[in-house]
């Protein structure tokens, strides 16, 4: 007995075990008495969430002080090894598993998900000390324990520490919020348990659990069909064929795809799924009784019993994943990171090089003398500090993290964390109409009624042409139902014994849904479908059919899309019964929402499976633009090359369109050099949701489609979408002003120090060297959470651009720290008043005005976070009070010309006074350092200066790849000479293959 008790409001089955006096409102066991309690009770309402995935309670637990194992599989229990008994396959259908079974089970085969294992947080901590860049701070650790400089060890440790920390930690959180929302989107699966149905999370399967698999629905794991979902007496026949197929030796596999079609099929088709991300067939697979339907593949018709053979890991999905499991695929995002940290490593190395040089002239130690900064093994440490950002890889990957999180609260859950950098990065995104361009609120307008037809009988005959499975019902269907509200008598009709012999869904070949039922005695065959395929079917006058076009056209022009109706009793001529009219209004927001869109530079296509007309109709509401084609012209419209590809590009929406024309609309877009980003719900767009740059998975998609995303909504609209594509370029701004700062921090000690190594034989100590590198990592922690602006065109890595500036800015920096250090060899004193010493009051000018250029590289469209100006302003304090009581200033030495003996005082102290000179001409250096900053980004080329050209045409490739498509090889056979010969030809058109 059914047991999900229906929340109408939120349309939420609830877990419910019922007894036979708790009989579920919509489950009196009649297919129209249910149909009809549907209508009546129904309430418009919206779905609730699903809880969040539950912890793993049944691992096993572990020693304390083994925190290397990982949790969850006890000895001789690996799931990942596991093969399921033969005995554990032969669960009854009507009783299904025990629930005290359920647990053994579950220990021995592990949870159904291929991400079981939970990530062991200590390993995740160390794995932010792996990396070039962090080895080499790394190596300077173990050279300062060498040079036994204790103070200059102790600070890099705690570098490390704090940067691991601070990311783990950040990383944590923003993980644990998009987890949260998570929950929303988790696979679902019914299952029959101690003799009743009941609704699980599909990770709580367990092998030889029965399950119902039904249209609309993702495959919960690997599963053999037993049955048809409404004719369970067929159990008996299954354990007979099971019983068959095991006295049978194993067949040889076949080697030709010929062979493959003459394996005999058990009984009719049970279900039919879509393998397409499997195995790369397009259409639908027919499955009979005793095949097996794979984890992850969408059902597009039927419904039937089957038995879980597998958990995901061991599945064919599975079993596939695992083969790539050590191949993480980094993105684009890792790669430049890695190109930035190997470019300054380069760097750093060079400049090292020129350090020893200018220390062999001034006749440097290597290694001595030990407590003083000038030796060249010193000059090393120093530089590896000064010239590798430690904080680099950390904080660009917690922003990451910290933008999916502000992603999250905006109802949009990232699958990957590279997904951001994409969808900041789009420039095209391929719409579809409804639910997202349109409120998804169809309403069946006043219908069409042929002459001397009762509406009442037309509105009944389309109800039973439509999926009775009210959990997951199509929205055509679903409101094509519930308008017999405002139809009693349908109702009525509905009520007299109706028994459905047959049901055909949809296809875009008959373009109609079909259903044969039986009243009565009297079978009657009812049609719904596209006006021209109903038109089609029936014999009637050339003064009706005109009648219907007309009324046809009408409805599209006031963007209503139509539906004919019609039906034939026994084997009588198909009688036209008239015409449903629906209509679904655009979204208050979503005009407003485009032409938001249009100013970020992102041009909006709309793809519907609607009519021309009322796609057009739409478009003017929306002001898109009114370039709408038929998708027909993209594949038999006989356009090819180039021409194709400037139909697609130019156009701002497509009609009448099915999921392989959204897949042709992404490839080609790609292949102009646009990111594409492409919405979609159903299982159909899971093909052209991976394909594209940026998959998007809209409110109330399909599971299927939802896995194939990179993004899920759990919010409606378009809106909601432009607003995400905001964040993400917010996101990236963050990480590109970051990038930009601590390359610009690089530059500047290397040239200031390197030169004075060079020129005046003279460094910062190393001591105050880890404390800048200490207080610029300090200083930006907070860089993640800055209020940050967004571009209004698609972003890019500009890596030409970063650098020229980057430089740029190192080089104006390592300017006024030589401006202030050369007046510092006059005999007042240059910028010291009254007392003070040079090595304090250098380090307080470099650390001053870099931390401060993070307000520079950040712009100034919007005001900076209070976290990002509060931990600037506490390190700004520190590094004034190590200038002002002169701490590790160290023991003085003469430079070369010789520096004034009253600034080199051992004891350190600096004046309040000359703390006030150096924190006013920081000023003065930042703000010519802005100006500098904004004149350099307002030059055209330089603005421009490595941004990828996005409507690029390759005219000569695009035409020879577009005559290959059209090339086939045929094969000749010569019976007479026994001969056989392989040519190329033209592939023959769809029209010579029908006949």
């Amino acid at each position: 007995m059914i047991n999900i008790e229906f929340d109408l409001e939120n349309g939420l089955g609830a877990e419910k075990k019922v007894g036979d006096d708790d009989v579920n409102q919509f489950d009196t066991g009649d297919e129209y008495q249910n149909l009809v309690r549907y209508i009546s009770n129904y309430r418009e309402g919206r779905r609730k969430s699903v809880a969040s995935i539950s912890p793993d309670d049944d691992a096993v637990k572990k020693p304390w002080w083994k925190f290397w194992a990982k949790k969850g599989t006890a000895p001789g229990m690996d799931p990942n090894t596991f093969e399921v008994p033969d005995d554990w396959l032969y669960t009854e259908l009507k009783q299904g598993l025990n629930s005290n079974e359920l647990e053994n089970r579950r220990k021995r085969a592990g949870w159904n998900e291929l991400a079981t294992e939970k990530e062991n947080m200590f390993l995740k901590f160390l794995s932010y000390f792996t990396g070039p860049i962090l080895y080499v701070m790394e190596l300077a650790v173990v050279l300062a324990a060498g040079l036994q400089d204790w103070i200059d060890f102790g600070v890099i440790i705690a570098i490390l520490l704090l940067n691991a920390g601070v990311g783990w930690y950040q990383e944590k959180q923003a993980a644990d919020v998009v987890a949260s929302l998570k929950g929303d989107i988790a696979l679902r699966a019914t299952v029959v348990r101690d003799g009743t149905e009941q609704e699980v999370k599909a990770r709580e399967l367990v092998p030889g659990d029965i399950v119902v698999v039904e249209e609309g629905q993702v495959v919960p794991a690997d599963t053999r069909l037993i049955c048809a979902y409404d004719n369970p007496e067929a159990f008996e026949e299954y354990k007979q064929l099971m019983a068959e197929e095991e006295g049978e030796e194993p067949r040889e596999k076949k080697d030709t795809e010929d062979e493959e079609e003459e394996d005999t099929h058990h009984g009719v088709s049970l279900v039919a799924c879509d393998q397409s991300a499997i195995t790369g067939e397009s259409l639908a697979v027919d499955k009979y009784m005793g095949d097996t339907t794979y984890y992850t593949t969408g059902c597009k018709r039927g419904k039937a019993f089957g038995i879980v053979t597998a958990n995901a890991r061991a599945s064919f999905v599975g079993r596939t994943a695992s083969l790539v499991q050590g191949a993480k695929d980094q993105g684009h995002f890792k790669a430049i990171m890695n190109s930035i940290g190997t470019a300054l490593l380069v760097v750093v190395v060079l400049w090292i090089l020129i350090a020893w040089i200018g220390g062999f002239f001034h006749n440097l130690n290597i290694a001595t003398p030990m407590h003083s900064s000038n030796n060249l093994l010193h000059y090393v440490l120093i530089l590896l500090i000064v010239g590798v950002p430690v904080g680099l890889p950390v904080v660009t990957t917690t922003t990451l993290a910290v933008g999916a999180a502000y992603l999250a609260k905006e109802k949009a859950i990232v699958q990957k964390l590279t997904a951001i950098e994409s969808l900041a990065g789009v420039d095209v995104l391929c719409s579809d109409k409804t639910g997202t361009l349109t409120a998804n609120q169809l309403s069946i307008r006043e219908p069409f009624v042929s002459e001397d037809v009762d509406v009442n009988w037309m509105m009944a005959v389309a109800a039973l042409a439509s999926s009775h499975n009210i959990k997951s019902l199509d929205p055509i269907d679903k409101v094509t139902i519930l308008t017999l509200k405002r139809y009693p008598k349908a109702r009525e009709i509905l009520e007299q014994g109706w028994k459905t012999e047959k049901y055909t869904p949809f296809d875009p070949v008959s373009k109609r849904i079909t259903a044969v039922c039986v009243c009565d005695g009297v079978r009657y065959t009812c049609a719904k479908g596209a006006p021209k395929a109903i038109l089609n079917l029936s014999n009637c006058s050339e003064e009706t059919a005109a009648m219907f076009r007309s009324k046809a056209s009408e409805f599209a022009r006031r963007g209503f899309r139509s539906l004919g109706v019609a039906v034939q009793k026994n084997d009588e001529p198909w009688d036209l019964l008239g015409m449903l009219s629906m209509f679904d209004p655009p979204r208050e927001d979503t005009a407003q929402t485009i032409a938001e869109a249009q100013f970020l530079g992102l041009q909006v296509k709309m793809l519907t499976g609607d009519a021309i007309a009322i796609a057009k109709e739409t478009c003017k509401m929306l002001a898109l633009g009114t370039k709408v084609y038929n998708s027909d012209r993209l594949i038999h419209g006989g356009l090819s090359g180039t021409t194709q590809h400037d139909l697609v590009e130019r156009a701002d929406g497509f009609a009448e369109v099915f999921p392989e024309h959204k897949y042709q609309v992404v490839e080609m877009l790609q292949q102009r050099g646009h990111l594409t980003a492409m919405t979609g719900d159903g299982v159909n767009d899971a093909p052209s949701l991976k394909k594209s740059d940026c998959g998007i998975a809209v409110e109330g998609a399909s599971e299927a489609a939802q896995a194939a995303a990179d993004i899920v909504f759990l919010a409606p609209g378009l809106s909601t979408i432009v607003s995400a594509i905001k964040i993400a370029r917010q996101i990236f701004q963050r990480m590109k002003a970051y990038i930009q700062y601590r390359i610009a921090l690089c530059f500047h000690l290397e040239i200031y120090l390197v030169s004075s190594m060079v020129i005046i034989n003279e460094t910062v100590r190393t001591d105050l060297i880890v404390f800048l590198a200490l207080f610029a990592d300090l200083a930006t922690i907070a860089v993640a959470y800055d209020n940050a602006h967004f571009e209004a065109r698609p972003v890019e890595w500009q890596l030409p651009k970063i650098w020229i500036i980057s430089v740029m800015l190192g080089v104006l920096l390592a300017l006024a720290t030589w401006i202030m250090r050369g007046a510092m060899f006059l005999p007042s004193g240059g910028f010291i008043q009254n007392f003070g010493n040079v090595q304090e009051v250098l380090f307080l000018e470099i650390s001053l005005t870099e931390n401060w250029l993070i307000f520079v590289t950040r712009g100034g469209q919007t005001y900076p976070s209070f976290q990002l100006v509060g931990a600037i302003f506490g390190v700004d304090v520190l590094s004034t009070l190590f200038c002002v009581f002169g701490w590790l200033s160290g023991d003085s030495y003469q430079t070369t010309p010789p520096t004034p003996e009253r600034f080199i005082n051992n004891n350190g102290r600096t004046s309040i006074v000359t703390v006030v000179v150096v924190w006013c001409y920081s000023i003065a250096v930042t703000i010519v350092i802005a100006i500098v900053y904004y004149l350099m980004n307002r030059i055209a080329w330089l603005d421009n200066l490595g941004r990828k050209k996005r409507s690029r045409q390759d005219t000569s490739m695009e035409n020879i790849i577009a005559h290959l498509s059209r090339v086939a090889v045929e094969h000749e056979r010569d019976d007479v000479k026994g001969t056989s010969r392989f040519h190329l030809a033209s592939k023959a058109t769809e029209a010579e293959m029908d006949e």
